[in-house]
């Protein structure tokens, strides 16, 4: 089944075609909720079968079909969702295709009461999610030379939103005094709260002296899912980033290991995010898990021993080690051992990186002469020319890193 409530199929239904049974599968989805894009991907995946059973009609199909379209799929290929031409994905992206494909033709036979087993192909191990660093979420701010750009950096940033909700969210949505986002184009049609913090804020207060009659109804960004993309792009290429790695979901990504990293409780991202099934939300864990293996090898790097030890321990003779499962290591002599073994001083611990809003960019500068004036909106649009504050950024940051050309 599907995760919306979808009213149950016409009458009659088994007599329309294969198209016009599809089509009435997709209007239920979107009365029940279903986002443009989710519709979208069930639109994607049911064609795709019934290019697959050619003239058999759906109410004639058995487990067979199915078994043979998911082989067929996975051996040869399938084709990319937006390519007409024989642009074929690669076996990991067809795993990937295949288990969301199989979730939605389960849910299609399921709505229209037919008992066809769908195995669904199993997710492909060891995807992990991407997320940017603090350094390059950095570089992101100072190289957004646009009100926009800006807007959209730290709004994805500091609520998690996904592209599509970023794309749909109105003036009216936006709770100004308890700093909170009413997303109503949620993925799977449930409404939910985000939060958003001072950045975001600032960038809004500059956007909205800039756009004075945005009115209640009016998208604040403006823009479509394909002009947030492109703007993303053409950003990241002036941070001296991967464009391909600086991505809105890779944002939100991003949102989620910062929000773990600071403290925030797993079942409190879960609800930011929007996420029906915690296990969705804890893929964010091994981006945490890696930072605590980071300082438990700074602090474990050397060997330790109690002072009173180490008399003993200088003049100690080790004997060579092999481990029986490893035949293969080398043995380690003796005295190339001892200097392992003299007095090492305790690491120091790396302090925590301060959160991105204590980063001095130019923008934070800015921010601190809030309530925002137009002469600080004069001091922003012109900021690129003049670069009165380009010389303040953060010392561990060039200008050429800041994006800020000479």
């Amino acid at each position: 089944m599907t995760k919306f409530d979808l009213p149950p199929p016409p009458p009659g239904i088994e007599s329309k075609s294969n198209e016009e049974i599809v089509e009435a599968f997709l209007a239920a989805l979107a009365a029940a909720g279903a986002s443009p894009k989710t519709v979208k991907a069930y639109r994607a995946a049911l064609r795709d079968f019934l290019d697959f059973i050619g003239d058999k009609h759906i109410f004639q199909i058995d487990s067979s079909d199915v078994s043979a379209w998911i082989y067929e799929r996975l051996s040869k290929g399938v084709r990319r969702p937006r390519s007409s031409g024989n642009n074929l994905l690669d076996a990991r992206s067809r795993q990937a295709t295949m288990h969301y494909y199989t979730l939605f033709l389960r849910g299609f036979l399921a709505w229209l009461g037919l008992d066809v087993k769908v195995p669904v192909v199993k997710k492909p191990r060891g995807a992990r999610v991407e997320a940017l660093s603090r350094e390059e979420v950095e570089k992101l701010l100072a190289a957004a030379r646009d009100p926009l750009d800006l807007l959209i950096v730290a709004l994805l940033f500091e609520t998690g939103l996904r592209a599509q909700e970023a794309v749909e969210l109105r003036l009216g949505d936006i709770d100004f005094q308890r700093r909170e986002i009413r997303v109503r184009g949620a993925k799977y049609g449930e409404e939910r709260i985000v939060l958003y913090g001072p950045l975001t804020e600032y960038a809004m207060q500059i956007w909205l002296q800039l756009h004075p009659d945005m009115k209640p109804d009016d998208k604040l960004l403006g823009i479509s899912y394909s002009g947030l993309y492109k703007r993303l792009k053409t950003l990241a290429k002036r941070a001296g980033l991967d464009p391909r790695k600086v991505r809105p979901h890779v944002l939100r990504h991003t949102f989620a290991t910062e929000a773990l990293r600071r403290g925030l409780p797993l079942p409190a991202v879960q609800r930011l995010l929007g996420h029906k099934d915690i296990k969705v939300t804890q893929v964010y864990l091994h981006l945490v898990n890696e930072d605590i293996r980071r300082l438990y090898q700074q602090a474990f790097s050397q060997p330790m021993a109690p002072p009173a030890a180490q008399p003993y321990l200088q003049q100690a003779v080790v004997p060579p080690v092999q481990p029986p499962q490893l035949p293969m290591a080398q043995q380690l002599p003796a005295q190339q051992a001892q200097p392992m073994l003299q007095p090492a001083p305790y690491p120091v611990m790396a302090s925590p990186q301060p959160p991105i809003q204590q980063i001095q960019t130019p923008y934070m500068q800015l921010a601190a002469q809030r309530p925002l004036t137009q002469q600080s909106v004069s001091m922003y649009a012109g900021w690129q020319q003049s670069q009165p504050l380009a010389s303040q950024a953060a010392p561990s940051m060039t200008r050429k890193e800041a994006g800020v050309e000479a």
